[in-house]
């Protein structure tokens, strides 16, 4: 039996993902203030994985992504319906919330390896070494 696990995108090979892949699904997870003030991807849905104010695992993380999948884009007997493709800062939190995913019995989960800002430069700043904002990808700011 093959076991099922996270795949790996790059932040362009996620854009190219989505936009040949219309039933595709982004899911940004970090926290609500990252997701307000930092900006995230044009078209992205907001599920946070770890979030203020208690900074813990969202208990109802899986619940929270089946009703978004539900939204037309999953068939009703099955989870597998739509790929998920999720991203977070840095790609550490989306690939904990992918395995979960996964877990759970969602089969086409990727995860954006880079992240939104991507690490750490030698001046500890972020989105100057990778990233969705690096590559250029549309974001977006509320």
């Amino acid at each position: 039996m093959c076991e099922k696990s996270v795949k790996s995108l790059t932040p362009v090979e996620a854009w190219n993902f989505l936009e040949h892949t219309p039933r595709a699904v982004l899911i940004d997870v970090r926290s609500s203030m990252e997701f307000l003030f930092v900006g995230h991807a044009k078209g992205s849905v907001h599920v946070p994985w770890i979030d203020e104010p208690n900074w813990t695992v969202n208990p109802d993380f899986v619940t929270e992504v089946r009703k978004v999948m539900l939204g037309g884009f999953i068939a009703a007997d099955s989870q597998e319906g739509a790929p998920i493709v999720l991203i977070c800062r840095s790609g550490k939190r989306s690939l904990e919330a992918g395995k979960v995913l996964i877990d759970s019995g969602f089969t086409e989960i990727y995860n954006v390896e880079e992240g939104f800002e991507g690490e750490l430069d030698d001046k500890h700043r972020r989105s100057s070494v990778g990233g969705w904002r690096f590559h250029g990808l549309p974001w977006e700011q509320c």
